[in-house]
């Protein structure tokens, strides 16, 4: 017997050891995986700055600010005569720490007129903290936002160990009279209250071992918590029981910690929420699936109210204040989908696969700042979603109609939102990214690009809009038609680029050469290969609309070819920057070719295929686009810019059968939408030196004076100067 007590006594004290290492290399050591955090771009505010209609609103909203009488804490706005007072939360970017200030900012019409603090002092800019967008996360799906003990709102320690361990801070991790306790007071409550392990035991559970109810667990769970107890101060590990417990389920993401819970559920740092919102959390502690305020908000209501009556029974809050809080509703934020915007989330994970591995990113907690624009994102959600419920209304049911959406920055070449599908948020195919669509119409300014750039062509040379018939590799023929089976005769280029005629474009293109207008494409950012066959000039070649909005990004800057790209820094954790990504521009055509491409997709707009943009858009407004509809109607395009946005729009099956949409009838209603409500800033175009505005006869090409009637202002190169007639006749 004393033997085998002996024996006993030594394989304790060896599975002591052996847990006692196990103990503190995970409790020192790397401790989480931590997905990387994806960020927006900062609101910037500053005087001049033009805003949408509700946007400020709605950013505000978006970051989980709260709207009070009087704003004298982070996170609160309140309303005032000249606009809004906010009380910025402050954030640590990585060009140093930004903090908190309150601030009033004064409106006019949408835009900011001042910003001035308190004191009076006026205030050049307000950067207010990006909003957190998504994650890039480990294998086991585990999210979590780290806290420390100063992070906690008044009252949560107290409202934790109420209910959980009330004796936590005089117990040495296990407390046998705490669980005769809870078991009393569960009796009495006729509820389960309490229960009966202390926060130490909990945390060995979920941080060491497993929720698995077997014998070993149990045996070894005591002396862990017992060592866990030994080595570290009370306050260490209650701060990892903070960020460990599970609070909650989003698909496959799994919530973990008080910290990411809060902006879960309620969109607010944890150091900003009341006692009801506090004890909704502690609450879920004892089943985050069973209390699933989203899906079951009584049951939620009913576990907030008990913790509550708890707080009051310990004389931690008055009977007066528990009836109130037991009285305030849940307070949940409406965004607590996994990614909000998940199709331009994998744009993000493509861009950065480039530069990091996926151990990196999904377990260092890292920090990327895209620019993402949640205005931007937000318009264009609703835009498709709502274009496309139309246009199922207007033509029946489309069957499978699907869309996608790519909007940009015309001077940075930013990605500025991004819509996969129809449904605006569906983390599904990614239509932005699919290359399995022709484009049509929309290379036809490739062609009037490249021509422009021999210096032969101007916007008034005349190209014959008649039949076409060429011989194609296989002995037959392609006899390309116009939309409306008709001829148009001799007409100026500008005219064939706006009515979109099918064989003026195709009679240019084969003018200048097909390789010539491929080079020219591969030159605005299409690098893969196309056949020189004459069908490419009328679109037969397969691009996502995201290759297509970076063609149409170069045409809008003025010929300088800037890679679309989002992600402007990576920093570690704590600030650190570890990479930067610069603006990347090189000349892709002149300066001159490209100012008078712009001119003819104006013309496109006011009166060609594009001019149904001003059923939405004032007339003031200077838009530059072009339609794109390929054979059979499979497809519906809409490209071109406004103001500082380039965008890109596709409506098509995803069979990719016909459809009863046009460029015209369908992508175009989704694109004017978007504009409609976006902020529009005049871009100011700069007149090239040797280009001249000339007041033209439409039909023969030929200058004329400016007081005659049915003339048209183009712009030609000077070298190109047309004849002048003394006369108005035609």
């Amino acid at each position: 017997m004393f033997k085998f007590a002996t024996v006993l006594m030594v394989i304790g004290v060896v599975a002591l050891v052996y847990l006692d290492a196990q103990i503190r290399h995970r409790f020192e050591g790397h401790r989480w995986s931590l997905p990387a955090k994806v960020y927006a771009r900062p609101l910037e505010l500053f005087k001049g700055q033009k805003m949408a209609a509700g946007q400020l609103d709605y950013e505000l909203t978006q970051l989980g600010y709260r709207w009070v009488k009087h704003a004298n804490a982070p996170g609160q706005v309140q309303k005032t005569n000249q606009g809004m007072a906010i009380y910025s939360r402050g954030f640590r970017f990585a060009d140093g720490n930004e903090p908190g200030v309150l601030v009033e900012v004064s409106l006019q019409q949408n835009t900011i007129t001042g910003l001035r603090q308190p004191s009076g002092a006026g205030l050049a800019l307000l950067r207010l903290e990006p909003q957190l967008v998504g994650g890039i996360y480990p294998a086991h799906n585990e999210d979590r936002e780290l806290i420390q003990l100063n992070d906690l709102p008044n009252g949560f320690i107290e409202t934790l160990l109420a209910v959980e361990d009330r004796n936590y801070y005089s117990h040495y991790g296990i407390s046998p009279w705490g669980i005769v306790r809870a078991l009393w007071a569960n009796i009495q409550a006729g509820a389960v209250v309490q229960g009966g392990s202390t926060l130490t035991q909990q945390l060995v559970k979920n941080f060491y071992l497993t929720d698995r109810q077997t014998l070993w667990r149990k045996i070894i769970e005591a002396p862990m918590a017992l060592l866990l107890n030994v080595h570290y101060s009370k306050d260490e590990v209650l701060e990892v029981y903070l960020n460990e417990v599970f609070v909650g389920q989003a698909g496959k993401r799994a919530i973990h910690g008080f910290g990411l819970a809060s902006r879960f559920y309620f969109g607010q740092p944890l150091s900003e929420l009341k006692l009801h919102q506090v004890a909704l959390l502690v609450g879920l502690v004892k089943g985050p699936s069973y209390y699933n305020p989203q899906r079951y908000p009584k049951r939620a209501t009913k576990r907030r109210n008990l913790v509550l009556s708890i707080l009051a029974q310990q004389n931690l809050i008055s009977d007066a204040q528990k009836m109130q809080y037991q009285g305030l509703p849940l307070d949940l934020t409406g965004a607590t989908q996994v990614s909000r915007y998940p199709a331009y989330m994998d744009v993000v994970r493509q861009q950065l696969q480039q530069h990091y591995q996926a151990s990196a990113l999904s377990s260092h907690g890292l920090r990327i700042f895209t620019s993402l624009d949640p205005w931007v994102q937000h318009q264009a959600d609703t835009a498709m979603v709502e274009q496309v419920l139309k246009l199922n209304q207007r033509h029946g049911k489309i069957q499978g109609l699907q869309g996608a959406l790519v909007v940009s920055h015309r001077d940075s070449g930013e990605l500025l939102a991004l819509v996969g599908d129809h449904n605006g948020g569906y983390a599904g195919h990614n239509w932005a990214l699919d290359r399995s669509r022709q484009v049509g119409s929309l290379l036809k300014p490739v062609i009037h690009l490249a021509a422009l750039e021999t210096g032969h062509y101007s916007p008034a040379t005349i190209i014959n809009d008649a039949p076409v018939s060429l011989q194609q590799s296989d002995g037959t023929l392609w006899q390309p038609q116009n939309y409306d089976r008709k001829s148009h005769g001799k007409v100026p280029m500008y005219e064939a680029l706006a009515k979109s005629y099918n064989q003026a474009n195709v009679r240019l293109g084969m003018q200048v050469g097909v390789d010539k207008v491929l080079q020219q494409l591969k030159k605005m950012g299409v690098d893969q290969f196309i056949p020189a066959y004459p069908s490419a000039l009328l679109g037969a070649v397969e691009m996502s609309p995201l290759q297509v909005n970076q063609v149409y990004q170069t045409i809008a800057g003025n010929g300088f070819y800037s890679p679309l790209s989002l992600v402007r820094q990576v920093t570690e954790a704590n600030g650190q920057l570890l990479s930067h990504f610069p603006f990347a521009v090189r000349q892709a055509a002149s300066n001159d070719a490209t100012y008078l491409l712009q001119h003819e997709m104006r013309m496109a707009a006011h009166y060609g295929t594009a001019k149904g943009v001003y059923q939405y858009l004032p007339k003031q407004q200077q838009v530059s686009a072009k339609t794109g509809t390929t054979n059979d109607l499979k497809d519906s395009w809409f490209a071109g810019f406004s103001g500082q946005h380039v965008a890109t729009v596709w409506l098509g099956r995803e069979d990719a059968k016909p459809t009863p949409l046009t460029g015209a009838g369908g992508a175009l209603h989704v694109w004017a939408q978007l504009m409609q409500h976006l902020a529009y800033t005049s871009y100011k175009d700069i007149k090239p030196q040797l280009i001249e505005y000339y007041h033209l006869n439409a039909k023969t090409g030929k200058a004329m004076p400016n007081n005659c009637p049915n003339g048209v202002w183009l712009p030609i190169p000077k070298v190109s100067a047309p004849a002048f007639n003394k006369t108005c006749g035609y």
